[in-house]
């Protein structure tokens, strides 16, 4: 609880931003979906073993939620500690 990206005023920022009325729209679509990140540490390794942070959204507010066709992560995608994320709206 006390490390960078998961300190409890950023959880509560995000907390409130989702209150506001933005939604995660990947999370929505993928509800089950496990090890699925789009950040990973150099410094470890981490992304030769999957061990990540989700700390990149495709959020959208609910006058335009209804029109995300897809949200994807493209976690095969090199060069960077993190991934791309896309989203398509109809």
């Amino acid at each position: 609880h006390e490390s960078p990206g998961f300190f409890p005023w950023e959880r509560k920022a995000m907390t409130e931003f989702l209150a506001a009325g933005f939604h995660d729209v990947w999370r929505e679509k993928n509800p089950t979906l496990k090890d699925q990140y789009t950040w990973w540490s150099f410094r470890t390794a981490a992304r030769a073993r999957n061990v990540g942070w989700r700390i990149d959204y495709t959020c959208v507010d609910a006058a335009i939620r209804d029109r995300v066709k897809k949200t994807w992560l493209e976690m095969d995608q090199m060069g960077s500690d993190h991934c791309p994320v896309g989203i398509e709206l109809k």
